[in-house]
């Protein structure tokens, strides 16, 4: 396992993301960032769960609707 963990992953993507921004304000932050892991942590956790939603589900703590309602926002569904 990497010695960086998801959180200091993201504390250093969002810095440099503002130093991008080169003091501009940013926009939807929380909603972006949601959207930036969401989509790759469901696409993973489906592939590691062979496709089975519903062991999915239970790895990510919500319901199976829920994650079949997120695969369909994101277009992971097959």
């Amino acid at each position: 396992m990497s010695k960086k963990n998801i959180e200091e992953c993201v504390r250093e993507t969002l810095e440099q993301y503002f130093q991008d921004l080169h003091g501009a304000e940013p926009h939807s932050l929380h909603d972006m960032v949601i959207r930036a892991v969401e989509k790759p942590m469901l696409d993973v956790v489906m592939r590691q769960a062979e496709g089975n939603q519903s062991k999915a589900a239970e790895w990510l703590g919500i319901n199976r609707n829920t994650l079949r309602r997120k695969l369909l926002e994101h277009k992971l569904l097959k």
